[in-house]
């Protein structure tokens, strides 16, 4: 058993998640009077609390018995509350460093976080991504459990140690590791598919223009039709031509979902794309809890939130889309804090045009009186339609069409549009995203000749249109001209945009 040295205290780096991002915490341990007992103090959770049981067991492991003397536990700052069993590990760490011995010299230099089992081996950590952009963000370097060390290496600049036990985790906090760190680790690469789910939509050529549009300038987009017009199929055919993320967006989806429990190790470059049924509440939907999480919101972020039979789901939780819509971002407050997560995704929404679902066609005769098709499309508010850039009608294909067709637009060369328009979009020094251009932007970005601005309000005006649609509109127009290679936004790319906020969705 290690001698102790009285009045010392054992410091010890780690992490706790707060919202999406990792916040550093120092784990401090010291032997105050005669006893047995182990306290927490710094508003830990029960999962902390019980680490009191845990901890004496596990160091046992390494031949350390406990030091007849009461432990303390500090968790720097006190004011946050802290969760979770990811502080097991440098706790452990931190009594070794109170108990003495020859101490922790190279803990100054590390950002340590991991579960730890009875017998002192490490388990893995759900959320090793967001406490890997921490280390780098402090210039250290990070012990974490073996099995989560890769996953923790796709940050680039940050010495990963994987620990498989206590005994390993305290070798490289005395400065002799028992493997070399991982750096850099390659996230796993998948290739774009075959695309075979958007060739399969046949006759719907302008509903898969529409896609196209809304994947290259990530804009909202409505689909309007009776059952069996495929716009389900249209949906979940987006994925297929979607941008793929760049390294550092990819890193920032990965450890938001990390932070919900999720893993994106498949699909690590893809766009998220989330569809929850009708029936998920409010609090599934934007995030929230006792110690608020993430919703599908956010786990849609840089991606696709995909919404069908839209009036179906409740009206208070599409109301609360209103907010990530507009700002990109879920404010969740509760008595001791206030959470943001990011939501920044392209909304993607499909309806029937009455609750029949055939009003306006001809071989269908549609059984909704007024009143009832007035209800069924009043559960979506303006407000909330005002923020759909496309609105567009889709209209069920005939049996013989379907099955003789031509394919049409094929995925491949609807990549390569979307590569296009990503292309002029960044030539002009552009960063963000068409859909998120604000009225400055799109007047260095997307400006329009006096005469042309003029004739754009008196078409909008002509239409009913607010405000927000003539900024939405004139978004659209950006990301149309993008696609056709065009510098400037011209008059055809202002009437079809405009053509798409003026449709009549109802007949």
């Amino acid at each position: 058993m290690s001698t102790i040295w009285p009045g010392s205290v054992g410091r010890v780096m780690s992490a706790m998640i707060d919202g999406v991002a990792a916040r550093p915490v120092t784990v401090e341990a010291a032997l105050l009077g005669e006893g047995d007992g182990v306290q927490v103090v710094g508003l830990p959770d029960a999962a902390i609390r019980e680490s009191r049981l845990r901890i004496p067991r596990a160091l046992r492991s390494i031949g350390l018995g406990h030091p007849g003397r009461k432990v303390l536990f500090n968790l720097v700052p006190a004011g946050r509350r802290k969760d979770g069993a990811a502080l097991d590990l440098p706790m452990a760490l931190a009594w070794i460093g109170a108990v003495g011995g020859r101490g922790l010299p190279e803990a100054e230099r590390f950002l340590v976080a991991g579960e730890i089992d009875l017998d002192g081996r490490t388990r893995g950590l759900a959320a090793a991504l967001p406490i890997a952009l921490l280390a780098r963000r402090l210039g250290r370097g990070l012990v974490v459990p073996l099995r989560a060390a890769r996953e923790a290496a796709f940050v680039e600049g940050v010495a990963v140690h994987g620990v498989a036990d206590l005994a390993e985790a305290l070798s490289v906090l005395r400065g002799r590791p028992p493997r070399p760190p991982i750096r850099g680790a390659s996230p796993p690469d998948d290739p774009d598919g075959d695309g075979a789910l958007f060739e399969l939509v046949r006759g719907q050529e302008s509903a898969k223009r529409a896609l196209v549009i809304a994947a290259a300038g990530r804009h909202n987009l409505l689909m309007v039709g009776p059952p069996g017009s495929g716009k389900t199929m249209l949906a979940r055919a987006l994925p297929e031509i979607l941008p793929r993320l760049e390294l550092d967006a990819a890193l920032e989806v990965a450890a938001l979902h990390a932070v919900a429990g999720r893993t994106r190790d498949e699909r690590f470059y893809r766009a998220p794309f989330r569809a929850p049924h009708h029936t998920a509440s409010r609090q599934a939907l934007v995030g929230g809890g006792t110690v608020p999480r993430p919703g599908e919101v956010s786990l849609a972020h840089r991606g696709v939130l995909f919404l069908d039979e839209l009036p179906e789901f409740g009206a208070e939780a599409l109301e609360v889309l209103r907010q990530p819509l507009e700002e990109g971002e879920v404010t969740i407050a509760r008595s001791r804090e206030v959470r943001r997560f990011p939501a920044d995704f392209a909304l993607v929404a499909a309806m029937n045009p009455c609750p029949c679902g055939y009003a306006g066609e001809e071989r269908e005769r549609c059984r909704c009186t007024p009143p009832q098709v007035a209800r069924y499309r009043g559960r979506v508010s303006g407000p909330l339609m005002d923020r759909i850039d496309i609105h567009l009608p889709v209209r069920r294909i005939p049996l013989r069409e379907l099955a003789a067709g031509p394919a049409g637009l094929d995925a491949a060369s609807a990549r390569a549009a979307i590569a296009t328009a990503t292309a002029r979009r960044r030539a002009r020094g552009q960063t963000g995203e068409n859909a998120r251009l604000d009225q400055r932007a799109l007047a260095t970005f997307a400006p329009l000749s006096g005469d042309l601005e003029g004739r754009l309000v008196d078409l909008l005006s002509g239409l009913g249109l607010s405000g927000r649609a003539y900024v939405r509109v004139r978004r659209l127009a950006r990301t149309l001209a993008d696609l056709a290679d065009r510098a400037d936004v011209e008059e055809i790319d202002l009437l079809e945009a405009a053509q798409y906020r003026g449709l009549d969705l109802g007949s």
